[in-house]
């Protein structure tokens, strides 16, 4: 082709032209050749193709013959085994869940998933009667189901787990600081080793200690009732679950609080009870709660949410149901307490109440949770406040208390009153950690066993103050009340407010005493003794407070008032008592003018003074002088700096006084006969003696 191209190029353009139509016409022959046999071809298969449609249709039909057949077989066999599977529930199911709950509970699924089955494809014949039967089938399970469900929960026999907990169970949940002895709550009594631990090392035990609930229901059980609660709550039958529960669940709790020693009392059964009996209740009551709330009703929050896991209100709807009745059971005590007619003696245990339900709070806020827990968390703050309330009340009571009390009783010896001993260590107990050996040296006994004996004609506010201090020194042991106070006061006050406010109620009982101790000291006849008393009991409240927590509260001012006061009456008491004999050592109306006299540089008398007078002055001081003896060697000033201050100060007035009128007088006196009639004493005797005085010596009691 190229050799002929190349040879094209040697002719003309008229041969070209002629050349190149012959190459085209030659072309065109061939395509047409082509078109022609290509045509040839579509005409056979065109006509193989319509030989060959009536096998492929027929092919087509079989093929899909066999696959409406096969979908057939399939249904055919979905079906008969779904109602294989129905057969099989069924007998399960009959059968019952006791012997096997886990298939028991597997059957129902199935049964459940046969309803959906049958319900999805309704266009089977008999579909209807089918699902009617299943669900009939259904309904009787789940009633089965109900009493499984109660069975595994109250089965005595095979879980003993389940019966009401013995209190001794309990003690073993609990850390052994804690633990009542024989005798104790659950033994009917107050705490036992706890007895000789203070109560702010119970509270550290408490705060650092894990308690671990009891075991109220085997663990195995746990997953099958949540299994059963589950296909109940599916099946609708949530209120008859929480209709069992409750039931059954309930008396258990309020059989195990029985068992501890927890008593149903009304209002009028705690009014009428006598002190001695509703005070080791309310020690009880306090045992009761933190064991109630940190182990019964802890573990039994931990059943709820196990069993009904997944379904939170129901979890919460149970536990309510289960617990209100015993929480009423145990706070309605704590209300009919917080009610009851307020009397000093009540302070103590309410401040206990009220720091066991401070103590809580936050569990039964944790274990009470939830909507449906909502009014027993109320209630439980309500009694906390009303609590609070009354302490708070009470507290002031005693204020007026010691104001109007009419003691009967007259310390003839001017020592410190029973009364103000009593309230000073009323406040002490309250602000101050008390160890046994203080309690023995306020007491005189020892602090685990004294119970005072009462006789004689104390007060009222006495003995109860006395029964105080006795009853309560067992549960006092190095425990100060004064954080629970403060704590108290901020339910009503806020920030620097509540300090304030409990100093300000300390005063008024400090300031109440006072008025109170003014009275008593008008049963005197001797106005010195009437100073003396004064000056010993005042003095009393100022080291008391001095060495208690509650001088931090009272302040330093308050302290150095009541110093000057006591300073006051122990001037009031020299002048009245030894105004009269000073004036037995004055110079004036020793002259018979009734002047003065000049005593020589020898000591000797000087013209005009009477013998007979300086005589008279002597026998006058011996006589005076003795009576005082006598008489204030019986009375008594308890404080050994405050007596030795005290007799160092008449001293200082008395001895100086003394030697001088000797000095100048005596000659006078000596120069006579039987002068020793007259100066019957040295002063060193008189030192001597006046280290007799305020010792209490029991002697025969003159008059007064």
């Amino acid at each position: 082709m190229v050799v002929g191209v190349a040879g094209m190029e040697s002719l003309s353009l008229s041969e070209k032209a002629v050349k190149m139509r012959e190459s085209l016409l030659k072309s065109q022959t061939i395509t047409d050749n082509v078109v022609s046999i290509l045509g040839s071809f579509d005409h056979r298969l065109s006509a193989l193709e319509t030989a060959m449609r009536p096998t492929q249709i027929r092919t087509h039909a079989i093929r899909k013959a066999h696959e409406n057949i096969d979908k057939t077989l399939k249904s055919a066999e979905i079906v008969l085994t779904q109602f294989d599977i129905s057969r099989k529930a069924e007998a399960k199911i009959l059968r019952g869940p006791h012997e096997d709950v886990e298939s028991y509970l597997e059957a129902i699924d199935q049964l459940r998933r046969n309803i959906s089955f049958f319900s999805s494809n309704k266009g089977y014949k008999n579909s209807e009667g089918v699902i009617t039967q299943a669900n009939n089938l259904l309904t009787k399970a789940i009633s089965k189901l109900e009493e499984e469900f109660k069975q595994l929960l109250a089965s005595y026999r095979t879980f003993p787990q389940c019966k009401p907990l013995e209190p001794d169970r309990l003690f073993e949940c609990l850390p052994n600081s804690m633990r009542p002895s024989a005798g104790s709550p659950g033994h009917h009594g107050h705490h036992g080793d706890s007895a000789h631990k203070n109560h702010s090392e119970q509270n550290i035990d408490l705060e650092t200690a894990v308690l671990n609930p009891p075991t109220l229901i085997p663990p195995r059980i746990l997953p099958l009732l949540h299994d059963l609660a589950q296909q109940m709550v599916q099946a609708g039958h949530q209120q008859q679950l929480i209709r069992i529960y409750r039931d059954t669940r309930s008396s258990v709790l309020e059989e195990s609080l029985r068992k501890l020693g927890v008593e149903k009392l009304s209002k009028e059964d705690v009014q009428k009870m006598p002190w001695e009996v509703l005070e080791a209740k309310i020690g009880n009551w306090i045992h009761f709660m933190r064991i109630a709330v940190k182990l019964l009703f802890a573990g039994e929050r931990q059943v709820c949410n196990q069993i009904f896991e997944g379904f939170e209100s129901l979890s919460d709807q149970c536990f309510a149901e289960v617990t209100t009745s015993s929480v009423s059971v145990l706070l309605s005590f704590g209300e009919a307490i917080a009610r009851s007619k307020r009397s000093p003696e009540k302070l103590f245990v309410l401040l206990d109440m009220y720091e066991i339900m401070r103590e809580l709070h936050e569990e039964i806020e944790s274990v009470f949770k939830g909507k449906a827990c909502s009014d027993i968390r109320e209630s439980a703050l309500g009694l906390t406040k009303r609590l609070a309330q009354t302490a708070q009340d009470t507290f002031g009571d005693f204020e007026e208390a010691v104001e109007k009390d009419a003691t009967k009783t007259a310390v003839l010896d001017g020592t410190v009153h029973p009364l103000t001993s009593y309230v000073i260590n009323y406040v002490k107990f309250l602000f101050d950690c008390q160890d046994d050996l203080t309690l023995k040296m306020v007491t005189g006994c020892d602090a685990t066993y004294c119970m005072p004996q009462f006789g004689g004609t104390y007060s009222m506010l006495e003995i109860l103050v006395r029964k105080i201090i006795g009853l309560t020194i067992m549960l006092l042991n190095s425990y100060s009340y004064q954080n629970t106070l403060k704590q108290l006061f901020q339910e009503f006050v806020k920030g620097d407010e509540t300090n304030s406010q409990l100093a300000s109620v300390t005063m008024r009982i400090m300031q109440a005493l006072q008025t109170n101790l003014d009275g008593k000291s008008k049963q005197y006849k001797d106005p010195a003794l009437t100073h003396l008393f004064l000056m010993n009991n005042i003095h009393y409240m100022v080291r008391s407070v001095r060495r208690s927590e509650a001088k931090d509260l009272l302040g330093d001012d308050w302290v150095q008032r009541y110093r000057r006061i006591v300073q006051q009456h122990a001037n009031q008491y020299k002048r009245n008592a030894w105004s009269k004999i000073l004036q037995c050592l004055s110079v004036q109306g020793l002259t018979s003018s009734g002047g003065g006299s000049n005593v020589g540089g020898d000591g000797g008398s000087s013209s005009g003074v009477s013998r007979q007078m300086v005589k008279e002055r002597f026998k006058m001081f011996n006589s005076q002088f003795e009576e005082l003896h006598v008489k204030q060697s019986q009375w008594t000033v308890p404080d050994t700096e405050l007596r030795e201050s005290l007799r160092l100060a008449v001293a200082e007035v008395l001895l100086p006084a003394y030697r001088s009128f000797v000095k100048r007088f005596g000659p006078l006196v000596e120069s006579g006969k039987n002068p020793q009639k007259y100066i019957r004493y040295s002063a060193e005797d008189l030192e001597r003696m006046l280290g007799e005085f305020f010792e209490g010596k029991t002697l025969n009691e003159p008059k007064r």
